[in-house]
């Protein structure tokens, strides 16, 4: 039996093009774990987070407890910087002169832009890196085939100067090469199942985001209209307040 057939052969004969299809194996390989890993980490921990603030806003006495909480605690999940944007543009709205463009329509619209914005930059941040997954996917098999195909290019021309065709010649060195294929194949599967996971967590969060905007939307838009008929109520009181000139 000829023991000196094997990786260690492989990596001891490959070539130029070879080591560079193995590093650029590595490195997806590197890459890949390393998104699965901390946004996997991400995920979970924001999960946790999302959970504790949600319980706190369902029974909360009023929103301003709520914009406590958030001041105190900060915005770490995307439920708590979806309200976070949400007071600010309320805050906006309340001294609102309405002579910029930002401020036109009315404020049911702006606070849907706002509303809409704070769920596209949680969007964006959710799917920061799904990219390189699904290239390492998708491109890291035919990465693997083309090394496979070089070395077994160059093992052919090895066995046809050597002259001996026999089949014991020719598996070890077509095994070997097939080694590339099978380096391919270990870098995107791990990189599939974890684009695939992360993107069935990330579903599920922008389906939540989304029926709690529409909550938020409510429930600030009903307190900025009791906030400005307060404030015209008492700029009235005010007014009839003050003495007449003589």
């Amino acid at each position: 039996m000829d023991t000196s057939r094997g990786i260690a052969n492989f990596l001891a004969q490959a070539d130029l093009v070879g080591w560079i299809v193995l590093v650029v194996l590595f490195v997806m390989s590197l890459s890949s774990w390393y998104y699965i890993l901390t946004k996997g980490y991400q995920s979970f921990t924001r999960r946790r987070q999302s959970d504790a603030f949600l319980r706190f806003f369902w029974e909360a006495p009023d929103l301003d407890a709520v914009r406590t909480h958030i001041s105190a605690h900060g915005a770490r999940d995307p439920f708590s910087s979806l309200m976070q944007q949400g007071f600010a543009a309320v805050a906006h709205l309340n001294r609102a002169s309405g002579a910029r463009l930002i401020e036109s329509g009315s404020p049911d619209d702006f606070l849907t832009r706002a509303l809409k914005r704070a769920i596209d930059q949680t969007t964006a941040r959710l799917e920061s890196g799904l990219t390189v997954l699904a290239s390492v996917g998708s491109a890291a098999p035919f990465v693997g085939l083309f090394g496979t195909v070089w070395g077994i290019y160059h093992a052919l021309l090895a066995i046809g100067v050597s002259g001996q065709g026999t089949l014991d010649k020719v598996a070890g060195p077509v095994g070997e090469a097939l080694i590339m294929t099978a380096g391919g194949l270990a870098v995107a599967i791990p990189a599939v199942l974890g684009y695939n996971a992360l993107v069935r967590s990330n579903r599920l969060v922008f389906a939540e985001l989304d029926s709690f905007a529409h909550e938020v939307f409510a429930f600030m838009l009903i307190g900025h209209r009791a906030s400005t008929v307060a404030e015209t109520t008492i700029r009235g009181a005010q007014i009839r307040a003050k003495p007449e000139r003589g």
